[in-house]
């Protein structure tokens, strides 16, 4: 059995049904002839009120990139703090 896909302007209309004009979920996949369980899927990807926008995998690997380099900045960071504490003491 092959699902079927439908376009973007599609889903986005069919939330926009849901949202903006207040039909229930159930009567607009039912009228749209999708699931409700997708319906709902879209909702989460496409109401801006619902969910935050999906990243992209760019993104996604780009912020995993930047959390690696702070945690590693944060550590040279300790390092270089207790060094200046250890020969300020020294020195004073």
């Amino acid at each position: 059995m092959s699902r079927q896909r439908f376009p973007e302007e599609f889903k986005i209309e069919a939330v926009k049904q849901v949202t903006e004009r207040g039909y229930p979920v159930a009567e607009v996949a039912s009228h749209l002839g999708v699931s409700a369980h997708s319906l709902y899927q879209w909702l989460k990807r496409y109401d801006p009120k619902r969910a935050k926008p999906v990243e992209s995998a760019d993104q996604q690997a780009e912020i995993h990139r930047l959390k690696a380099e702070l945690k590693r900045v944060t550590k040279e960071r300790d390092i270089l703090k207790k060094a200046a504490a250890y020969f300020a003491k020294e020195s004073g």
